[in-house]
């Protein structure tokens, strides 16, 4: 008998204020820790639509939630303390914390900036037991890199990830098929992974109001008001995913990237050249692991936090950039209803390590021409920094040409802290 699967969710905890606080006071020397006080990471509050990105506990408090506008959260609190993004730093905190998942376990997933799946099955006899387990990576996470997640245990990705939201912060949760009734029924609807504000409502005005409403509702009523949508959230009700999950040989499953505008975004041309800008990222991820993709997925989410996603098969695999974006933006125009965008995401799957490409959608001599572009750019990024080359389309834009990536100083500050501290750790 094969023994159960074991996954693990793991969420940074209000990721963007947390990887700010611990750069000021780890790095800058700053003495106040953001993550102590009412503090919130948002965008320019002189932009339209600044809105907030992320708050600390103290903030919570005062009835700030994640979403509203600056001008509204200092209301409720006069002392309210606001720094603006830095989407560089925040991505190279998802890099370190992806790079330590990596050295415990074989497939990660990543699914957003700050969170990701890890697969435990398999690793019993070299870690332990599985919860027991979680807790060691989450408090060396903490002592290494500055910051909580929650890690949420369980035995497919959904109800991990949805473990990981039943306590927070800094937290351990299961979530295991026989815990359902008690720990995920007796939540509303719209706590359900994939439930906005707009079908929570739907589901409210048929009478259904908590999860196991929706789990022991007729299915076939819930699919003719939701349509597709219904029958995906009947089946997360009862724990169960999606079965077309693509597949890998190795490695990643996954390559992907998104990110939370400090604006909302209400501009066709400022959301393509947010797709261009995680397609780059994905892109070198995806050459760097010397993988092709035959699958790119976007996905919107909007100020309703409503969440809407559509997928594109590929002709050929490929690993340029230019063909990911150019399908992004494919997928961009049908799916966007023109509702103000707070989040975009690109995300890439149907991964291949075979180096044969059937040249059908470009052909070969265009194909060649742009690989071969790419792997000198990845080259002289690699050896000078990200920021030594970029599009031209980015020099006078507020938008980071690659999502991400920390200049050459603050990268060494960085390096620089995290030597201090293995030397700490050597030397006892």
């Amino acid at each position: 008998m094969e023994p159960r699967p074991v996954i693990f969710h793991i969420d940074v905890n209000s990721a963007f204020l947390s990887w700010s606080a611990s750069y000021r006071k780890n790095v800058l020397g700053e003495e106040t820790d953001l993550r102590e006080v009412p503090s919130i990471v948002g965008g320019d509050q002189e932009a339209r639509h600044g809105v907030v990105l992320a708050k600390s506990t103290p903030a919570k408090k005062y009835g700030i939630v994640t979403g509203e506008p600056i001008v509204s959260a200092r209301r409720k609190c006069p002392g309210l303390i606001v720094i603006p993004p830095d989407f560089r730093l925040y991505v190279e905190s998802s890099h370190a914390l992806i790079d330590l998942l990596k050295s415990y376990f074989d497939q990660v997933i990543q699914y957003s900036i700050d969170e990701a799946w890890a697969e435990f099955t398999g690793y019993e006899l070299l870690y332990g037991e599985p919860v027991a387990f979680a807790h060691r990576l989450k408090e060396q996470i903490k002592r290494e890199l500055g910051f909580t997640v929650n890690v949420g245990v369980s035995t497919n990705r959904l109800l991990a990830k949805m473990a990981g939201e039943l306590r927070k912060p800094d937290c351990v949760n299961t979530l295991f098929p026989e815990e359902l009734e008690k720990k995920l029924w007796p939540q509303p609807v719209g706590n359900l992974f994939l439930v906005g504000k707009a079908a929570a409502a739907r589901l409210n005005g048929l009478g259904i109001h908590t999860i196991g409403d929706l789990a022991k509702a007729d299915p076939d009523m819930i699919k003719a008001h939701l349509k597709k949508h219904g029958e995906v959230i009947w089946n997360y009700a009862w724990g169960r995913e999606e079965e077309d999950e693509p597949e890998a040989k190795e490695g990643n499953k996954v390559y992907g990237n998104s990110i939370t505008t400090p604006v909302n975004v209400t501009d066709i041309r400022y959301a393509r050249q947010i797709l261009l800008s995680l397609c780059e990222s994905v892109g070198m991820r995806i050459r760097a692991d010397k993988a092709k993709i035959s699958c790119v997925s976007i996905t919107l989410r909007d100020n309703d936090f409503v969440n809407r996603s559509r997928q594109m098969q590929l002709d050929s695999a490929t690993d340029v950039t230019e063909e990911i974006y150019d399908t992004a933006c494919r997928l961009l125009e049908p799916l966007w209803d023109g509702r103000p965008l707070r989040l975009l995401g690109v995300s890439t799957s149907r991964v291949s390590y075979e180096e044969y490409r059937q040249y059908n959608l470009f052909d070969r001599e265009k194909y060649d021409r742009l690989e071969k572009c790419n792997q000198a750019i990845d080259t002289i990024r690699a050896r000078f920094g990200e920021d030594s080359v970029m599009r031209a389309s980015f020099l006078k834009t507020e938008v980071s040409h690659t999502s991400g990536g920390l200049n050459r100083e603050k990268r060494a500050e960085l390096l620089t802290v995290q030597n201090l501290r293995k030397k700490e750790k050597r030397d006892g």
